[in-house]
């Protein structure tokens, strides 16, 4: 019992130094620029040290990232068994990935949308769906997580990785630095529309297990 929650603190502390750092991150950054911000800054904005910096992030931009995107990939698995028990698969999949990728406003959209290496990262992050969404699709169907959950996984968080980075890549940048869209959908259309590809297979995945 004593270790347990030992463990479970030490997740508490990981989690808040996480968003510490991602917040301090997305700060400076608005502060001052993404490309004037380095990782030093960062970790002494949160009171840490480099080095317990390195061991959450990566990059800068994974750090900025993570504050805008809101830590959407571990809400994931939550949102999807979150869903009405007797809505079919691909319906509660796609209304999942949805609701946990709602469009950056204001300053954080226009970091996003002016910072190439932001914007790409932006994009990469998407593909960190696939593992809680395959242990949220196993135990939705009713089974062991297994190859053919991973690879329902997997084609999801490509087609939404497809979705994401069409609709960033629909901003542009015009003079005196005033954002404007091209034509294109929003997010949440684009995101349906890149996901009904993968429908038919989580239907069947859905008959099989009906069956």
């Amino acid at each position: 019992m004593v270790e347990r929650e030992a463990g479970g603190l030490r997740e508490r502390k990981k989690a808040a130094t996480r968003a510490a750092l991602s917040a301090a991150a997305l700060r400076l950054a608005l502060e001052r620029g993404p490309e004037n911000v380095r990782v030093d800054d960062i970790a002494e904005a949160a009171g840490v040290s480099p080095r317990t910096y390195n061991n959450y992030f990566s990059s800068r931009e994974q750090a900025i990232v993570a504050a805008i995107a809101a830590e959407r990939t571990e809400r994931i698995g939550a949102a999807l068994r979150a869903r009405p028990s007797d809505e079919p698969l691909a319906e509660a999949v796609v209304e999942a990935v949805i609701e946990q990728h709602s469009e950056p406003t204001g300053d954080a959209l226009t970091l996003i949308t002016t910072a190439p290496a932001l914007r790409a990262e932006f994009v990469d992050a998407v593909a960190s769906l696939q593992s809680p969404l395959s242990s949220a699709i196993a135990e939705r169907l009713g089974r062991d997580e297994d190859l053919a959950t991973t690879v329902l996984a997997a084609a999801v968080a490509a087609a939404a990785r497809v979705a994401v980075e069409r609709w960033v890549g629909g901003w542009t940048q015009a003079a005196g630095d005033l954002l404007v869209v091209t034509e294109g959908p929003s997010l949440a259309d684009g995101l349906r529309e890149a996901l009904a590809h993968v429908a038919p297979a989580l239907r069947a995945a859905d008959a099989g297990t009906a069956a």
